[in-house]
């Protein structure tokens, strides 16, 4: 099993490096390209069939024990081991990011972004692969210093992806997305030196072993502040999620939108549940409260913001709404790992979980309405102002345009908002509970305040996905105001290819729906342990 998960996390750094190779692809620039995507298709195949096996050898009975383990010396000088493992918690997300990594791959294949200033496939490829490497290492690494490697790794690669392969605006909303999280990073790195130099170890297991013994009150403090910092960029957590939205807006939807809020979000609250839970559980009692407070506040402000975008007039993008959506869900991952209770925590593991899947396929949606349409401009799509005024528009009809598109579109919205049956119900649902019974050493008034404004938050995120569905499902497709442009012509409705990008998180937002215990059953020995053994 550990040559499995060394192998996982090798394969796609071994691809990368091979899209550098010198004439490995031919000497032809269109064919080299092509080939390039193709093998970014072969290697992330294969990795996502190695996750696979590093489930199926997995050993649910016992999920709170790390398994598939490799730990050898790296550093002695300062006691760092290259420490790898999973566990209950780390497995659902290394499959996640898999999945998704190969879904757009896939999808790259037919709809990488082109132009005279884009550079070709394989640059493509290669940042590709190493996103992937970076990513699926900072799930299945176990030592503070590697954590805080493969979790800068994934930077510069996002980085370039959005800069190079971006749509208006990619140049400032890269600057943007690197400077944000390169300052919360360089906090963090301090807070990782602070918590191994005074516990004598680098260990996350020996750590959460400990649960916080030899570590005083203040040093507690200080070691949530600073490596929180850090995660709380890239959560997103208000008020630190600004960068957010220009770079999803920015960034190209078969591989920067849709893995930056399926897998770079949640590395973010990853990092409180296996670092900071275990390591600091006192610092996290203190500063508990705020987060929660925080956390609501990104609820309502992201579900007021996609509010405010969805109105007729307001020139709204469905990527930009997307983006602040995740803002809203993200604070209700947040709000779960601050009740510090078993529940909270898997209601916030569940909820990632389910927030990858169906913001994935929110953003694969977005992209295939945009290359129909044109545009992903509400107002344009559903006609505003095509002849009869602002808010006049007649819907972008694209039930009946492509009755299958406009069909998942309204899937992914309502699965999206919490309905009962789908994935997105579960996790929102548990962290509310969670807030309803705190932790002992907690505000049980306070929580109750928490939890009665994440549930308005429920009611606004119904309010405004309701509308996105109503202004670019409904309408006449026989209206010429249907449309971003009057003279739009007839398109195909699901292709083959996105067909096959897009059923795999269909069907597993289904699974997670009706089956929870596929996700609880991992999470909740592992989450028991990490809290102490409450």
């Amino acid at each position: 099993m550990n040559a499995v998960l060394i192998a996982l996390l090798l394969l796609p750094l071994v691809g990368a490096a091979a899209t550098l190779v010198p004439g490995l692809f031919g000497p032809n620039e269109q064919t080299a390209g092509r080939r390039a995507l193709y093998l970014g298709v072969a290697v992330t195949g294969g990795t996502l069939l190695l996750a696979i096996a590093l489930a199926a050898g997995f050993d649910r009975g016992h999920s709170a024990r790390t398994q598939a383990v490799t730990d050898v010396r790296w550093i002695p000088a300062l006691n760092v081991r290259l420490h790898l493992g999973v566990d209950g918690i780390s497995l659902p997300l290394l499959l996640l990011t898999a999945l998704l990594t190969f879904l757009c791959a896939v999808y790259s294949v037919r709809r990488l972004p082109d132009g005279p200033d884009v550079p070709g496939p394989r640059g493509y490829t290669g940042l590709l692969l190493l996103l992937e490497t970076g990513m699926l290492g900072t799930f299945a690494v176990l030592d503070l210093l590697l954590f805080f490697l493969a979790f800068e790794v994934v930077l510069i690669p996002m980085y370039f992806l959005i800069a190079r392969w971006g749509g208006e605006n990619r140049g400032p909303a890269a600057s943007r997305f690197i400077l944000y999280t390169l300052l919360g990073s360089a906090i963090m790195l301090l807070g990782f030196l602070l918590l191994g130099l005074d516990a004598g170890t680098f260990d996350m297991t020996a750590l959460a072993q400990r649960h916080g013994s030899g570590l005083s009150h203040t040093t507690q403090i200080l070691v949530v502040l600073a490596i929180g910092l850090g995660l709380a960029v890239k959560a997103p957590m208000w008020p630190f999620h600004s960068w957010l939205p220009d770079a999803h807006t920015a960034a190209p939807t078969t591989t920067g939108s849709v893995l930056l809020a399926g897998v770079l979000l949640k590395m973010g609250t990853y990092g409180f549940v296996r670092i900071l839970l275990p390591s600091a559980p006192e610092g996290m009692t203190t500063l508990a409260p705020y987060l929660a407070a925080f956390a609501v506040v990104g609820i309502i402000y992201g579900s007021l913001a996609c509010l405010a975008l969805v109105r007729p007039g307001a020139k709204g993008d469905l990527k930009r709404l997307i983006a602040y959506s995740s803002v809203g869900h993200m604070g209700f991952v947040l709000l779960g790992i601050a009740t510090l209770t078993p529940v909270g925590v898997n209601g916030a593991l569940f909820a990632n979980i389910a927030h990858g899947l169906i913001t994935g396929l929110l953003f694969f949606l977005v992209g295939a309405i945009k290359d129909r349409y044109g545009s992903a401009d509400l107002d344009r799509l559903a006609g505003a102002g095509a002849g009869a005024g602002a808010g006049a528009g007649t819907g972008a009809a694209l039930y009946g345009r492509a009755p299958r598109l406009g069909g998942l579109l309204a899937f992914a919205a309502v699965a999206s908002l919490g309905l009962p049956g789908l994935a997105g119900f579960w996790g929102e649902l548990l962290a509310m509970f969670g807030s309803f019974q705190p932790a002992a050493g907690l505000s049980r008034p306070a929580y109750l305040v928490f939890m009665a404004f994440a549930g308005l938050g429920t009611l606004l995120t119904a309010a405004y996905l309701l509308s996105v569905v109503r202004r670019v499902c409904m309408g006449d497709p026989g209206d010429p105001r249907a449309s971003a442009e009057p003279t739009t012509p007839r398109f195909a409705d699901v292709q083959t290819y996105e067909f096959a990008a897009w059923t795999p998180l269909v069907a597993l937002t289904l699974v997670a729906g009706l089956w929870p215990a596929v996700l609880l059953g991992l999470s909740i020995p592992a989450v028991r342990a990490l809290l102490g053994g409450s």
